[in-house]
């Protein structure tokens, strides 16, 4: 007989059942029919017949052992019984799936995320093989090293450069940004990506003077175009340019920047195209390109690294800056390319969420270890309360590990029942958990789904879970002697109500566990509230942001630039609904920073870093529209334009640091543009110290300049308009007041308000989700305490029914049980507290105005641990107490 019958008929025992006793029958009637054919009575032929036969039910057996998969039979057969007495206590059941769904399916939930950030390799070609290419430690380029590159690539295997690009798209004269990526001609051929309609960006398209052309992603192909075929040849306008759509890349491939998926793929040479004079190409100080590599055909890393190094000199002695002096040049020369594995593409996301995604996973693993430990101890309790059954198999000849195979086979599927709705509730809260990581933070798209890696971890989590809470109770359980299970009582097993059962003694794990939980999830709740309570400098409440694009003017000169904005910025002033306005290159807490180095006559600095500076234009009545307060001097006013002296005003920490303290009114500085020193700059006023990128930095030392002195303003400016209403206040009015200059500027608004908000996405995930799993622990870990204490109470019946019956009160019964609850759980917090000093110091870079061991957060979590504990063994203290005694001596 075949393995595949043996193992089919492991599923179909009855109809083997019936087969086995069809042959038994046959050879029966066959034996029996010899025997009457030589002469013997028909009784007498049956029963010689069965008599040479042997035993029928042994011989059943051993027919069965032949036809079926041995192992998989028993297996199945454990199967069945385990099912059989999972369903016949079903509050047990379901309590113990239901825990173990919740942890195992905030696991998976969140090792989906972490997998679809930090874990998945893109979906390239040999997507290992895959490496970034760093300059002297930093992963930014200009495109006269990338060419420098490009030019020697055969030398080490081949390369690619991008960068990705928001691309101005208008619709009803309102711009919206489309991400999209400068490509290099080998971009596509490198990651080994094809199309599904028409052809991808070749090299043959990317030369100095190229035509405008595009590729579409699949995604965006469908959404915007509808799939159609005849999409190629059509135009796309970017950048106010239109660029002619050449193919559409294969499905499930946006880029290599993951959480930033790219719509539109553009060579670079096109930049040109886009930016105009304005373009970077030629640029050796504008650094802005990503590089890629892979090594040769059957090259290593290392080789990679080799073969870059030995190429480095070369193409930074033909790529040096202008007006680096000798020290900076030196410096930049000797700068080495390196290769760091990138098999999971680039990602800004993981450098914001990576850390913080990463502690939400260990959280998660302690609620399923909380979860575990739930489960244990109700596998103890049924373990209790089957020792006379188990006592009555062992008795029939049930050996040990028997007996523990099937006390494990019913814990293995407990897991798996709890696996699978863990994994359907994973299902669910994945999409939300990719929507919450978007709406915190900065804008991020995650494909997050099911896949053979998440099911996968699922599997692996089921079968440790397994092994988490059944092992122990199981090894007790078939450990038990039969004679002691059967002559025990009820009150001889109770033990003392000062012993620590291991029942107990996993509530204490439970504890210990739970704390760290709920102290980590007041600290990012305390540090969140540190942040968002605190005095940045300025008021964003009711000021609405308007970001205005000028790259595209095409009718305004570099110069002619900032009285445009001067323009607009009148016209915001006259709008009804808007109390004050201002103009400024950089909004606070944003995504844009500008430095540079400063000179003042008696500050000496040590270090280049020592005289940086960081910098705004802004507009007067800037420090109004934003409430950050003077402390000296004055505002920008109509004496400070182009021609007349320079000026600025600077923050507290720039007098501090570069002024000694001391009045800098009227006093110089000079900004150092490399070896020259720029013209004279008199300090005009000081005002408040105000953050600058991040809420959590402590106020660096900044300058302000004025937009009215600068004869070529950037080409992106920001308009701030503090409202008595929301955006669409004043949005029309506004969007009409810039295209009344230009028509062709691009548009966009935001709040303040909310653009200091996106800039705590990651404390705010973190305090939300730990808090969530903190009270999920805490509700796993007071059921697991109740069920524990009304076990024991359950099990004392009969000595506190004697201490009822000999005068006892009912008060004192429960401070006989919650006495003991007290024990139980101080002892567990003993051990939680000694692992909060430990662990919680892994997060002190995650927390802000507070340390890792904040007495007022541990005092706190006790505290509701207490209480909980307290709710939890009242109930069955309480119940104990009313009990009748002469009811429960009789049960005994």
């Amino acid at each position: 007989m075949n393995w595949l019958r043996r193992i089919v008929n492991v599923f179909r025992p009855e109809r083997l059942s019936r087969d086995i006793a069809r042959e038994m029958d046959f050879h029966i009637a066959e034996r029996r029919d010899d025997l009457i054919a030589a002469g013997a009575t028909p009784d007498a032929a049956e029963r010689e017949a069965r008599r040479r036969l042997g035993h029928a039910t042994t011989q059943r057996e051993r027919t069965r052992e032949v036809d079926v998969a041995a192992a998989l039979d028993a297996f199945a057969a454990d199967v069945r019984y385990a099912a059989r007495a999972l369903r016949r206590t079903p509050g047990y059941t379901i309590v113990a799936v239901l825990s173990l769904a919740l942890g195992i399916g905030a696991n998976t939930a969140i090792f989906s995320v972490v997998d679809a950030v930090m874990l998945r390799s893109l979906p390239v070609r040999d997507p290992q093989e895959i490496a970034q290419v760093f300059a002297g430690g930093s992963d930014a380029f200009t495109n006269p090293i990338w060419e420098q590159i490009r030019d020697q690539q055969n030398q080490f295997g081949e390369a690619m450069a991008f960068s990705q690009h928001g691309f101005s798209v208008s619709a009803n004269g309102e711009s919206r940004r489309l991400a999209g990526d400068w490509v290099s001609g080998n971009y596509f051929r490198m990651l080994g990506v094809g199309t599904v309609v028409g052809r991808p960006i070749t090299q043959a398209d990317d030369w100095r003077g190229c035509p405008a052309i595009a590729m579409l992603s699949y995604g965006y192909w469908q959404t915007e175009f509808g799939g159609r075929a005849d999409v190629l040849g059509k135009s796309l306008v970017l950048d106010s340019h239109p660029f002619q759509i050449i193919g559409v890349a294969e499905p499930g491939f946006d880029g290599v920047e993951v959480g930033s998926p790219s719509r539109v793929f553009v060579p670079l040479c096109a930049e040109a195209v886009s930016r105009g004079k304005g373009s970077a190409l030629d640029r050796r100080s504008s650094w802005w390109l990503d590089v890629m590599a892979r090594p040769a055909a059957g090259g290593s890393l290392a080789q990679l690294n080799a073969r870059l190094a030995a190429l480095s000199p070369r193409v930074f002695a033909a790529t040096v800056p202008p007006r680096l002096s000798g020290a900076m040049e030196k410096e930049f020369v000797s700068r080495q390319l390196t290769a760091n594995p990138a098999s999971t593409g680039i990602s800004a996301i993981r450098q914001h969420y990576g850390r913080a995604l990463y502690v939400l996973l260990g959280a998660v693993g302690l609620v399923l270890l909380i979860a575990c430990v739930n489960v244990a101890n109700l596998l103890l309790a049924r373990a209790a309360a089957r020792e006379h059954e188990l006592a009555i198999r062992s008795a029939l000849g049930a050996g040990r590990s028997r007996l523990l195979r099937q006390l494990l086979t019913e814990s293995a599927l407990l897991a798996t029942l709890g696996a699978l709705l863990g994994l359907a509730l994973a299902w669910v809260t994945t999409a939300g958990l990719a929507a919450l990581l978007a709406s915190v933070g900065r804008s991020v798209t995650l494909i997050v789904h099911m896949d053979a890696r998440i099911l996968g971890f699922t599997g692996a989590l089921a079968v440790l879970t397994g092994l988490l809470f059944g092992l122990a109770p199981a090894w007790r359980s078939a450990l038990a002697t039969p004679r002691g299970a059967l002559s025990s009582n009820p009150r001889q097993m109770s033990g003392g109500h000062g012993r620590l059962t291991p029942a107990k003694l996993l509530v204490c794990a439970q504890v210990a566990l739970l704390l760290p939980l709920l102290v980590g999830a007041g600290l990012m709740v305390a540090t969140l509230r540190n942040l968002t309570t605190l005095d940045p400098g300025f008021r964003a409440g009711n000021v609405i942001l308007m970001d205005v694009d000028a790259q595209h003017a095409s009718t305004l000169s570099a110069s002619q630039r900032a009285d445009a904005y001067q323009a607009i910025l009148d016209r915001l002033r006259t709008l009804p609904g808007v109390t004050a306005a201002s103009a400024s290159d950089i909004t606070p807490i944003g995504q844009s920073s500008w430095n540079d180095v400063v000179a003042v006559d008696g500050y000496s600095p040590t270090t280049i870093e020592d005289s940086l500076a960081n910098f705004n234009e802004v507009s007067t009545n800037y420090f109004g529209t934003l409430q950050t307060p003077f402390v000296l001097g004055r505002d920008f006013g109509p004496a400070d334009t182009r021609g007349a002296p320079r000026r600025a005003i600077v923050n507290e920490t720039m007098v501090r640091k570069f002024f000694r303290g001391a009045n800098p009114i009227g006093r110089v500085l000079r900004v150092n543009d490399g070896p020259t020193i720029g013209p004279p700059t008199e300090v005009i006023g000081v005002v408040k110290d105000a953050k600058y990128g991040s809420l959590r930095e402590a106020a660096p030392p900044t300058v302000y300049v004025s937009l009215a002195q600068d004869t070529s303003a950037d080409t992106g400016f920001s308009f701030e308009m503090r409202t008595l209403g929301g955006v669409n206040s004043v949005r029309a009015g506004a969007l009409a007041a810039a295209h009344q200059v230009d028509a062709n500027f691009g548009v966009s608004f935001a709040s303040f308000d909310d653009q200091v908000s996106r800039s705590l996405g990651a404390e705010r995930l973190l305090a939300r989700l730990s808090t969530i799993f903190g009270g999920l622990a805490l509700l796993l870990a007071m059921i697991g305490l109740y069920g524990v204490m009304s076990y024991s109470v359950v099990r004392r019946r009969g000595e506190i029914g004697i201490r009822l019956a000999l005068g006892a009160t009912a008060s004192g019964v429960r401070r006989l049980v919650l006495r003991d609850v007290a024990r139980v759980v101080v002892l567990g917090l003993a051990a939680g507290v000694i692992v909060v000093l430990v662990a919680s110091r892994a997060l002190t870079s995650m927390l802000y105005g507070l340390a890792p061991n904040d007495p007022t957060t541990i005092a706190a979590a006790i505290v509701a641990l207490a209480l909980v504990a307290a709710i939890a063994g009242y109930l069955p203290a309480r119940r104990a107490s009313r009990g009748d005694p002469m009811l429960a001596l009789r049960q005994d």
